[in-house]
Formats: C-alpha cells, sequence, structure tokens
C-alpha cells in the first residue's frame, strides 16, 4: 500500500512527492488519491478528519473494468430511444475515468399517523328498462358494484435502510439513482488499501445537507408505501404524519465510472455515468428537434388519411 501523505485540512491544494519515483505532485483538496503521471505509482493522501470532511465509514468495491464499462457505455449510446440525435448515438466515449464517488447511507424508523377513506365494495341485482331488438320496452335486471365507505385512522411504523444521497457537487441526485442500485452486501469497512489505482472525491456537500436531502427521500418513501397498506377495497383523502427516529448516517465511498460524451462541437459534453459494480449505464439523451417534427407530421398524415377513409366510407 502507498504511504500516506499528511496534509493540513486548510489547503485548497498541496504538493506531495511521490514514493516511488519522487516526482512533485499538485493535488486538489477534493482528491483523496492519486496516480503519478511519470511512474504509474499511486498515492492516498489522508487528511485529519473534519466536520466537513469526514473519513468515509464503509466502501463498496469495482468489479466492472474499464474495458466492460466502456461497452456498456456504447451499447447505451446505440440503443438510445427512437429520437435521440443520430451524432449522439455514434459518439466515441472519452474523457473516462473511474472514481470512488462520496454519498452517504442513511436509515431510520419511521412512525407515521394516519388517516383515509377505506372503501369496501358489494354486489347489488338492479331493475332496469330498456328496448330490445324488436323495439318493446322490456324490463332486465344486472348486477351492479357499489362502494361502502368508512373512516380510517392507525399508526404505521417501518424500517427505513439503505437511502443512498450523493455527498459530490459533481453528481445530482437524480444522476446517482439512475444507476442505482448497489448490491450493499458488499460493503467493507472503509481502508485506504482499496483506493489505490483509482481516483478518490472528498465530499463537497455538508453532511447536514445530506441528511436533510436523505429525509425528504425518506419521507417521499413512506408517502408511497402507505397506500400499499391500506385495507379494503380502494381508499381516497389518506394523509399522514411521519416522524423519524434511530436515524444513522455513514459517509460510504462508491465505484462509478464516468464518461463525457462530445457529440456536436456547438454543444457542451454529456455526463454519463456506469455503476461500477452492475455496469448500469445513465445519463440525458439529447434529443433531435427534427425526428420529433418529422413524427408529428407523421402522426398528422395517418390521422387524416384515417379522417379521409372514414368520410368516404361514409358517403
Amino acid at each position: 500500500m502507498p504511504a500516506p501523505v499528511p496534509l493540513t485540512p486548510t489547503q485548497e491544494s498541496t504538493e506531495i512527492a511521490c514514493q516511488s519515483c519522487g516526482a512533485i505532485l499538485n493535488v486538489a483538496a477534493n482528491i483523496r488519491s492519486t496516480t503519478c503521471p511519470y511512474c504509474a505509482s499511486p498515492s492516498i493522501i489522508t487528511r485529519p478528519s473534519a466536520p466537513d470532511r469526514p473519513t468515509p465509514t464503509f466502501l463498496v468495491g469495482f468489479v466492472v473494468n474499464h474495458e466492460r464499462a466502456t461497452t456498456a457505455v456504447r451499447q447505451w449510446l446505440s440503443r438510445s430511444h427512437l429520437f435521440a440525435r443520430s451524432d449522439f448515438k455514434s459518439a466515441v466515449p472519452e474523457l473516462t475515468h473511474g472514481i470512488y464517488l462520496p454519498a452517504y447511507l442513511y436509515g431510520a424508523v419511521a412512525h407515521s399517523a394516519y388517516s383515509a377513506s377505506i372503501g369496501e365494495n358489494y354486489t347489488e341485482t338492479e331493475t332496469y328498462t330498456t328496448t330490445d331488438s324488436k323495439g318493446k320496452t322490456v324490463r332486465r335486471t344486472r348486477t351492479v358494484t357499489k362502494t361502502e365507505w368508512r373512516p380510517l385512522s392507525g399508526r404505521h411504523a417501518s424500517y427505513i435502510v439503505d437511502v443512498i444521497v450523493t455527498a459530490s457537487n459533481g453528481v445530482t441526485n437524480e444522476a446517482l439513482q439512475a444507476i442505482e442500485p448497489f448490491d450493499l452486501r458488499a460493503l467493507r469497512a472503509y481502508s485506504d488499501a482499496y483506493l489505490a489505482g483509482w481516483l478518490a472525491e472528498e465530499p463537497s456537500r455538508t453532511e447536514a445537507a445530506c441528511f436533510d436531502f436523505a429525509r425528504q427521500e425518506t419521507l417521499a418513501q413512506i408517502g408511497g408505501k402507505l397506500p400499499n397498506f391500506m385495507p379494503g377495497d380502494k381508499h381516497r383523502n389518506l394523509q399522514h404524519q411521519t416522524t423519524l427516529t434511530d436515524e444513522v448516517i455513514d459517509l460510504v465511498l462508491l465505484p462509478i465510472w464516468v464518461y463525457a460524451i462530445r457529440y456536436a462541437n456547438d454543444q457542451p459534453p454529456i455526463q454519463i455515468l456506469v455503476n461500477g459494480q452492475t455496469s448500469r449505464v445513465a445519463g440525458k439523451v439529447p434529443i433531435s428537434t427534427t425526428k420529433v417534427a418529422f413524427a408529428v407530421i407523421g402522426v398528422l398524415v395517418v390521422i387524416g388519411v384515417v379522417f379521409l377513409i372514414f368520410a368516404m366510407a361514409r358517403q
């Protein structure tokens, strides 16, 4: 394992000496590891733990190598949806690096007080009057379904585990969610040894901000779970108030491959992420306005032809 290089927490960047060849390297403050460009030796940078720069608790190791990640990106590009720009679908992935991305792993116990109207379905046979095929008025019966509503209130408790929120300003939470899930059974206690040969980023979002973000995501999860908990055949007017207890949050490093896709000289590159454990790919796809316009015109033409055929058939 490369020898750690001590730094003071106030440095925005620092110079370190490569432990193998002695080259002097300039390292930014948000980087936890680096590789010497002269001898390819990895260096791990240790900094004193601070409230805005905690030491990671856990790490998920890389499983997907660079070749497999690049293949996954190329396949993803070629299978982009119908309205994707053609130059994007044929673009060559570039500016690649594998990085351990900082994220927070959150868990809690959620206690919810809820109220709702619960509907129980039942059937009745009713008689109605109609006209038969000969024009005569007849009485017939049919079975109809009706709903009886009743109020219900109660309490619901559940464990919330494995909520992941990004701690990097370079990757949004939506972008990280798009390449989830990670198999957290592979979590390992953090050790500098895992970072050798990889880039590793320090958190650029505070723990407090990520805590709030995780709480919001948790409350949204509860809002999605409660409807499935309701009894009866249907429900309406569901309301709930939720409190969170026994909260835990730990800094974890996640394996991510990051690609920049340059598809046009007049457009900024598109960030593509690959899950370094599962090879799942995600990113924003630029839409071709020309393809959309042709599709709209095609739909209008089909509607016009159908309308014309229908009109001719009625003549």
